[in-house]
């Protein structure tokens, strides 16, 4: 998140972004296509624009922010314990959720 912030404020203050080598390769916008614009619009507080930019991205972003409150709470709570924030198939399953996610995203925004 810290490397997206990052991004967002370069490209708010100068214009510039990083070029995206999956959409150099095939043509087609990746899972993260249009992030650093979307974090700049969240940076301006403009909700639609960054909806616009990246409907995906945001939703995740927001549960990755729901997800990491949850582990600093647990944390705080029981020190040294581990996480038990999320019920265990939630917690194992969930890089799987979001790459399936990610590729249905990508199919959804270039073919329609």
């Amino acid at each position: 998140m810290a490397v997206g912030t990052g991004l967002s404020l370069v490209y708010s203050f100068t214009g510039l972004g990083m070029p995206c080598p999956f959409r150099m390769l095939t043509g087609w916008s990746c899972p993260f296509c249009g992030g650093t614009r979307m974090g700049s619009a969240l940076l301006h507080g403009d909700l639609v624009a960054a909806w616009h930019f990246n409907a995906v991205l945001l939703v995740f972003g927001v549960l990755l922010a729901v997800r990491t409150v949850g582990w600093i709470i647990e944390w705080l709570r029981h020190p040294g314990r581990g996480n038990r924030w999320l019920p265990q198939a939630v917690s194992q399953y969930w890089w799987v959720f979001a790459g399936v996610i990610a590729v249905a995203w990508v199919f959804v925004r270039n073919l329609i």
